[in-house]
């Protein structure tokens, strides 16, 4: 299995727009963070997970040219707002692109997007639209998609419920503020484990910093990588302030993890 972090920044990005702090004025690298997604394979297919506004040039970057099955964990705009950029992999299928998620999140996607998801709607001549085919996934139910079982956990995200998701040794969790317990019981003997980790104080809505670290040492996986970073953190400074076992992601951080 071969996970790629896309993108690991909160939803305005580092840079952010019109701030000369030292995080978005950085030579590192991997201060720069788009919106968060990410990219598993695992034997033989790809399965994307959410579709940020900056998903053209992240799949660009990696060379991805094909994919099985989207993920979306919920529909907040910089997790979906690139969906538009799905156009030329689905104008390779024949089929619609499947895509899952939350209910809610489904349908309120067919609600913005109706261009995509209505397989009424034809493109003109000349012209082409995206085409996705939803399917909702039932939280603590696992599901098979594209061939691949998923395991989808429902987690707080201030009054919305998010879908965070296992997928064998893998688990990627963002945007929640806390995970409860029955989830932690879901997680145990992960090998890499992606969570959210905002700020370093709390937050309505996100994990802060302690608070993910906290989580982490609690589920007990093997690596544990921090996303959704915000230009508050720094890489290098964040990176040498975490425990063992735990570090800040970056874009493009690659993982192969054991087996398919």
């Amino acid at each position: 299995m071969r996970l790629v972090l896309l993108g690991t920044g909160t939803s305005f990005g580092v840079p952010q727009v019109g701030c000369g702090c030292r995080t978005c004025t950085s030579a590192d690298p991997r201060d720069r963070r788009t919106r968060s997604a990410a990219l598993v394979e695992t034997g033989g297919r790809r399965l994307l997970i959410d579709t940020p506004p900056e998903l053209r040039l992240q799949l660009v970057a990696h060379g991805i040219d094909r994919l099985d099955a989207v993920l979306f964990t919920h529909a907040h705009a910089d997790h979906i707002h690139g969906i538009d950029d799905l156009r030329p992999l689905t104008k390779r299928r024949k089929d619609g692109l499947p895509a899952f998620g939350p209910p809610e999140t489904l349908a309120d996607l067919a609600q913005r997007f109706t261009y995509i998801f209505d397989a009424n709607h034809v493109a003109r001549p000349g012209t082409s639209i995206p085409h996705l085919t939803a399917t909702p996934l039932a939280a603590g139910q696992q599901a098979d998609v594209a061939g691949v079982p998923v395991l989808p956990l429902a987690l707080p995200h201030g009054d919305q419920e998010v879908y965070g998701y296992r997928i064998g040794d893998l688990a990627y969790l963002t945007d929640a503020k806390l995970v409860p317990i029955a989830v932690r019981d879901r997680l145990r003997g992960l090998e890499v484990l992606v969570l959210n980790a905002l700020l370093p104080r709390p937050h309505p809505l996100h994990l802060s910093i302690p608070e993910a670290v906290a989580t982490a040492q609690a589920i007990g996986a093997r690596r544990t990588l921090l996303t959704h970073l915000t230009h508050e953190s720094p890489h290098a400074e964040l990176e040498a302030s975490l425990p063992a076992g735990i570090e800040p992601a970056y874009d493009g951080l690659e993982v192969e993890m054991g087996g398919e």
